[in-house]
């Protein structure tokens, strides 16, 4: 038995006793790898609640449970299970999202229907450690093999197919994963040299990074030092985007050109994927400057680039922080998956405000409410949702950029879009280096797991991001000591913690706190974050309203229309059946607090995100702008001075908006001219 063999096996045999303890990581003694901040626990030791669970629960009633139902390039002769269909990314895309969600809903059908492809997989890898769907080259009776590895195929789809596996592993502890990753890992070692990563496409040079982070964390499993060598080899093949995000001059040279020059370098999703790669070089190598050089690309990025609800634009490149830009689904959920490996490598507070901000904002209205049709670009100040080529750099011929449907824009996004909510349940809890659990995100959700060899449960029960009060509920059999950390977002301006209900603690926002003591039995800590209203400043000038995570956008009831395209199937148009061509007063600029009213209700018994189910409204006063208008489907931004004002005619009449969450919305204004 060799070394990485024993490795692996005692990494099993301890998960078999703790399922979702640490797993325990040998360094290289001449490696300067650095161990992850924090620690997932195992996949389906957390259950969603609340609204939380009802999302989930859509997604499975709709294409995350079906989609190899509905759509044809997975449902035909797949190639993940040995067919001549789909053998790229897609199938993976899908399976990355389905696979947690079957898990943490611990729902036996979709469960069944993940492993045909999982069980294919692992039992159909090549001698060679080759994995994926059969090639051309093996129909023709050839052989993948190290001498041989141009009859390969892709390496990009199975980068997101080992995301998959480790995600079961997870769940599992099936030693399966550990064996195929460890001769498949030897594989590309022994032939990358022969077939590098841009040997069949430029999308595995761009995203490499996600190859080297897998090969990290099985290194963190059986500690075996090739495993780093690999990640060097990879490093060294893919695009530099440390260098890249590091660089100023990228970024903004990305805001000024659109054109196919580099464009790889500054695609949305590329882009989104690549936010965790200075992270990743960091466990690597041990070199904080990779750090400092992800906090600047990532400002920079979103000063240059960045939209009110939280996400850059990414229509397909990125194309700069005018409201009436386009954001791609895809690379709103791979940014959060990034801003979650950051979150788990380097524990900066900084990021896990930037997650919750795109997920409470960004990704809820880009889907309908059944979870079956998508948007492949949304805009932040969208007036009308229709077929149209508005301001994208990527407008399709077909005009079907922008509207709601299964099978509209690209179908990258009706497979990949089942990540965003299942890999943020998934990183609502951690455990600690210090043996403890972490809370850095919130949303309502129950943990089981052990601590220090014991089983603890601690139900999360909240109404959060809507409300501003969490609370942690103990089961366990005996008393357990262990640290507890809390994340203070940085727009709170001081938080409350009590425990048992008596006040322990006060702390800032953008800290972490530590609670360590004995827990018992039916213990609570309660958090109070109070959610204060502000406005921030956007492009051209413009101001979004916020509260806590969430920012607000104009109340437009909706008109929807159904329409077919030949090549696209079915879709849904959106309009406002109300003006919309208002700007904010000044004076709730100046004092937002005084001037602007904040209405609460209790969230619906079946969560949902629209219009009907939208929790908290904020009443505003503005004043109708006439020259604003639609041209060619597009309210381009009307501009607002230096001193914060636009200057144009404006109706003198006062009007009383109602703002909503941007995330219960299809139609709205965020981005709002200021006026007198």
């Amino acid at each position: 038995m060799n070394r990485r063999t024993v490795f692996a096996a005692l990494a099993f045999t301890l998960l078999a006793f703790k399922p979702d303890a640490p797993r325990s990581e040998k360094t290289g003694q001449d490696h300067p790898y650095v161990k992850p901040r924090y620690t997932p626990v195992a996949l389906g030791a957390i259950q969603p609640q609340g609204w939380l669970k009802d999302q989930l629960e859509t997604m499975l009633a709709g294409t995350t449970g079906h989609l190899d139902e509905v759509y044809w390039k997975v449902k035909n002769d797949n190639g993940w299970l040995g067919g001549k269909g789909d053998a790229w990314e897609e199938t993976p895309y899908w399976l990355d999202g389905a696979v947690p969600l079957a898990w943490q809903l611990n729902n036996a059908a979709l469960k069944q229907k993940v492993m045909k492809y999982i069980n294919w997989v692992l039992d159909n890898q090549r001698p060679s450690g080759y994995f994926g769907g059969i090639t051309g080259a093996e129909r023709e009776g050839k052989k993948v093999d190290v001498q041989h590895p141009e009859n390969g195929d892709d390496w990009w789809p199975k980068m997101v197919m080992l995301k998959v596996l480790q995600q079961y592993y997870s769940a599992t502890g099936d030693q399966r994963v550990i064996t195929l990753m460890e001769r498949y890992f030897d594989y590309q070692r022994a032939t990358l040299q022969k077939v590098n990563l841009g040997k069949w496409t430029e999308w595995a040079v761009s995203r490499g990074h996600d190859n080297a982070m897998m090969a990290l964390w099985l290194y963190g499993i059986n500690g075996d030092s090739s495993l780093l060598e690999l990640a060097d080899m990879i490093q060294k093949q893919g695009y530099q985007w440390s260098d890249l995000l590091s660089n100023r001059d990228w970024v903004i040279g990305a805001a000024a050109q659109q054109n196919f020059d580099h464009w790889l370098n500054r695609h949305g999703v590329n882009v989104g994927m690549a936010l965790k790669a200075p992270a990743v070089d960091y466990q690597r190598t041990g070199d904080a400057a990779y750090l400092k050089g992800l906090k600047t690309g990532f400002r920079d990025l979103m000063t240059l680039h960045g939209l009110p609800m939280g996400i850059f634009s990414a229509d397909e490149d990125l194309h700069g922080n005018h409201p009436t830009q386009g954001v791609e689904l895809c690379a709103t959920v791979e940014t959060m998956y990034s801003l979650e490996k950051i979150i788990e490598i380097t524990g900066d507070h900084e990021y896990m405000d930037a997650l919750e901000r795109m997920t409470f904002n960004a990704l809820p209205p880009q889907t309908t409410d059944d979870f079956n049709n998508k948007q492949y670009f949304q805009i932040a100040n969208q007036v009308q949702i229709s077929r149209g080529v508005f301001d994208f750099s990527l407008p399709f011929g077909r005009e079907m950029n922008n509207v709601l449907g299964m099978r509209s824009g690209y179908t990258c996004c009706l497979a990949n879009m089942h990540q965003g909510w299942t890999k943020y349940v998934q990183s609502l809890w951690y455990h600690t280096a210090s043996g403890g659990l972490a809370a850095l995100v919130y949303g309502p959700n129950t943990l089981k797991t052990k601590v220090n060899g014991q089983e603890v449960s601690i139900r999360e029960n909240t109404s959060y991001p809507f409300q501003d009060e969490i609370n942690f509920e103990f089961s366990t059999n005996k008393a357990v000591s262990f640290p507890l950390e809390l994340r203070i977002p940085s727009w709170c301006k001081e938080a409350k913690v009590l425990i048992n209900g008596v006040e322990v603690q006060a702390a800032k926002g953008g800290s972490l706190i530590t609670l360590s003591q004995s827990w018992k039995n039916k213990d609570k800590v309660t958090l109070k974050i109070p959610m204060h209203l502000s406005t921030s400043n956007w492009g051209r000038n413009s101001r979004t309203v916020e509260r806590g995570p969430l920012v607000y956008a104009l109340k437009l009831e909706e008109r929807w229309e159904k329409g077919n395209q030949k090549e696209e199937g079915d879709y849904f148009s959106v309009f406002p059946k109300s003006d919309w061509n208002y700007g904010l007063l000044e004076n709730i600029v100046k004092n937002p607090e005084q001037n602007l009213l904040v209405k609460t209700k209790p969230l619906q018994s079946k969560f949902v995100w629209n219009l009907q189910n939208a929790p908290v409204e904020i009443t505003a006063k503005g004043k109708k702008i006439p020259s604003w208008k639609v041209l060619e489907g597009v309210a381009r931004q009307p501009v607002t001075d230096r001193e914060g004002l636009y200057k144009g005619e404006v109706e003198q009449r006062e009007e009383t908006l109602t703002l909503v969450p941007f995330g219960f919305t299809k139609v709205r204004i965020v981005a709002f001219p200021v006026v007198k």
